[in-house]
Order: C-alpha cells, then structure tokens, then sequence
C-alpha cells in the first residue's frame, strides 16, 4: 500500500505539471521605467536651476526683508481679488536670462507698479484659463537693467509689471495654443488693452497695456490675423531663438498637477 500510495502521488505530481506547462505564460510586467512617459513640463525650456520652486524658497529666505516684501505683494493681490489665479511666487520670476546678466531670479515690483498687473490677472482668469487650462508663469516683473540685458523691448510692459509669459499646463500643440487664445483675444481682448503675443515653441505673452496681438504662425495666419501697428513694434518684443531651446515633438498623454504653491508667495522679449 506504501509503495500504491508513492506512486499515486508521482502520478498526480506529473499531471499538476504537465497542466501547467500547458498553460500560456502570463504576459510580462513591464519595468515603470520602461512604461512611464516623460513628464509634461512645458516650463523647462524657460525656467533654470534657481528659478524653480525650491529657488525660489532660497530667494526668499536669503534676505530677511523680503517676507515682508512679498507678504506686501500677496496682500495686494488679495485686495483686488485676484489672489490666487497664479501662484504669487511664480508672479515674481524675473527674466529667463536672469543668470547671464546677473540679475536676481525672483524680485517683488516697485508699488506703483502693482496695480499694472491686476486688469492682466483678470484677463488671464476670464479668458486664458477657460480657453487652454491651466497655466504657469516663466516671467513677469523685469526691471529696467535687467530687461535691456535680456533683449527686451524698450517699452516692454514686463517693466511696468503688467505682463506676464506663460506656458500651458495641459499637453497641447502650438497651433491648437494660438487658436484657443487668439479667438479669445479678437472676442475679448479689447475691453481688457489685452496684448497677446507668441513665442518659440509654447510661451506666450499678456499684458493688459494695449490690445494688440503679434508673432502668429502661419497655419493660423487667416484666422488670427496679427493686430499691430508700426508705433506698438517696440512694445511687442521678439521671439526667442528656436535653437536655444528643445523641442517637445510628441506631448505625453498623462497631465502633470500644477506646481504647488508656497504660502505668502508667489519674458517676453
């Protein structure tokens, strides 16, 4: 019976085998790394080491005075209700050439610039972010010194704190960008003085110091005809140098959360 039993249990053993070997393989897990697409991040091109969130933290506790500074600053935006809209620290970027000129790449405006950027925050929350998302700022306030250094224009309105450049945050193409913004800007633009304004790849810039509309691409040209005039050139700056930055050619399909926001905080050429 011993010898019955031993040999049942081989039999069943070599049926348990053989049923799964029959069986098909489960397919392989693929390893995250080989999964994962890379990150939408349409900032990159335009925001260095230093101008970034963690920079920015560092900025702000460099110099004991400027909690008090962009407390101020926050405390305003707030009072004109629009606090919030985009991230105070991300209104305080300065220009994306901020290390080649020697600049700073964060600082607060002068206040009696402050009420500049207020009729440009409403445009940006009336009709930029329903028409492409949400969107992160790359530029805002440029002084002077720092604004010739950069190429900007003689009359930028990055100097007097009404413009800010931005980017979006959801994956799109430079056309469907241009298209969005630009059938809000020939609805709306006007009762805003909204400036709109394109550059390379997905930066794009707003003002609120004069409606005009610049730097469209051709596809789009018969639809969104560029709204300038010989006077307002200086004004509207250049676009950046296309080889300077890399290009995005397929936009992932995961959407990135926008950065988070640091309490008491927040270029066109």
């Amino acid at each position: 019976m011993e010898a019955y039993g031993h040999a049942m249990a081989l039999l069943l053993a070599f049926a348990l085998a053989s049923v799964r070997a029959a069986q098909p393989a489960p397919p392989a897990t693929p390893s995250l790394a080989a999964s994962s697409a890379p990150a939408w991040d349409p900032a990159a091109p335009y925001v260095t080491r230093g101008q970034d969130e963690p920079g920015y933290r560092s900025w702000y506790l460099a110099v004991p005075g400027r909690a008090a500074q962009v407390k101020a600053f926050n405390d305003y935006l707030l009072s004109a209700d629009v606090s919030g809209i985009l991230p105070t620290w991300q209104l305080l970027r300065t220009a994306s050439a901020w290390q080649e000129c020697g600049g700073q790449p964060f600082e607060v405006p002068p206040t009696d610039e402050w009420p500049h950027m207020i009729q440009t925050l409403r445009y940006v929350r009336d009709y930029v972010i329903p028409a492409v998302g949400p969107v992160e700022a790359v530029s805002a306030y440029r002084n002077p010194v720092l604004n010739k250094c950069a190429g900007g224009a003689p009359e930028s309105a990055h100097k007097l704190d009404s413009a800010v450049d931005l980017v979006p945050l959801r994956p799109t193409t430079r056309e469907a960008l241009m298209r969005s913004l630009c059938a809000a800007h020939s609805e709306h633009g006007a009762p805003y003085n909204a400036g709109l304004g394109f550059y390379a790849f997905l930066r794009f810039h707003v003002d609120s110091t004069k409606f005009r509309r610049w730097n469209m691409d051709p596809a789009v040209l018969p639809e969104c005809p560029p709204l300038l005039h010989p006077e307002d050139a200086a004004s509207s700056g250049q676009p950046l140098p296309v080889q300077a930055i890399p290009v995005q050619v397929t936009p992932p399909q995961a959407q990135p959360t926008a950065p988070a926001a640091t309490p008491q905080a927040g270029q066109a050429h």
